[in-house]
Formats: structure tokens, C-alpha cells, sequence
């Protein structure tokens, strides 16, 4: 599984959003300190937003917001709410093929297995997880001193 560019973008829109979490953020300042196109910010947050992930305010004073605290928000939702299903999907073959038997052993025996890790990571690693390592990486790499 590869994750999208749109996934990639609103995992990090939302952790830039997390860690600016005291009031409501305009787009125009995530897209920008982020790199990322304002059309296709719009694009992404409207996503989010009907997933229930984001809110937002119109007007001119007005921004996006985080729906829940990011330590309620998993990986998982934000993942289903961009990608769609996350999992491996099962091959099709029918019960009387020859290869049936070998198909029912990769499903088993690695198939299943990824998607049952995948889903376990996913859900249990929250954008307050996510904030908290970014925060620590920005905070090292700002303490720094170069020569």
C-alpha cells in the first residue's frame, strides 16, 4: 500500500493544524508553511470536513479547527476519510480453480496479517501522536547550531 499524495498533504496539514491548535487557522497560512496548493488544500479539507475530522467558520476572521482533541482523532479516520479502505484487497479466483488453495494461503498467511498490522497501527497512533513527534523534530533541528 502507497500512500496518496492527498493522504500525505492532509496528514500534514492536520498536524500543522494540531500543533496551532489555539484557535482556528486559515488555509492560505497551512497551505503556505506547508507547501502545498491552496485549490488542493481546499479539496482535502473539504474531505475532512465531511468526515467529520475538521470544522471551520466562514468570514473573514475565519479558519479551520480540529472536531475532536488530536489524541481522539486516529490515524485510521484521517487515512479512511482521504484513501478509502486501507486494506490489502482479497484476490478473486473461483472455489474450482486450480489455484484456489494457494490463493486461500496467501490470504491467510500474509494478506490478512498485513491488514490486521496495518489497521492496528493506524488506529492506534492518534494526530497527537503525530503532533507530539513533530514538535520534538522541529524543536530539534531548531536548537541546531551549524558552522
Amino acid at each position: 500500500m502507497k500512500l496518496s499524495k492527498k493522504t500525505r498533504y492532509g496528514l500534514r496539514a492536520l498536524i500543522d493544524l494540531s500543533a496551532d491548535s489555539d484557535s482556528h487557522v486559515s488555509l492560505t497560512s497551512i497551505a503556505e508553511r506547508n507547501g502545498i496548493s491552496q485549490q488542493y488544500l481546499e479539496q482535502i479539507f473539504s474531505s475532512l470536513k465531511k468526515a467529520g475530522i475538521i470544522k471551520s467558520i466562514k468570514g473573514n476572521q475565519g479558519g479551520y479547527f480540529l472536531s475532536a482533541e488530536p489524541k481522539d482523532i486516529s490515524a485510521a479516520s484521517i487515512v479512511r476519510a482521504l484513501e478509502g479502505d486501507f486494506i490489502l484487497e482479497a484476490e478473486q479466483t473461483p472455489a474450482d480453480s486450480k489455484v484456489h488453495g494457494i490463493t486461500e494461503a496467501i490470504q491467510s498467511c500474509i494478506i490478512d496479517k498485513v491488514n490486521e498490522q496495518l489497521n492496528g497501527l493506524l488506529e492506534s497512533t492518534s494526530l497527537e501522536d503525530l503532533k507530539k513527534e513533530f514538535l520534538a523534530n522541529r524543536d530539534y533541528n531548531e536548537s541546531m547550531y551549524y558552522i
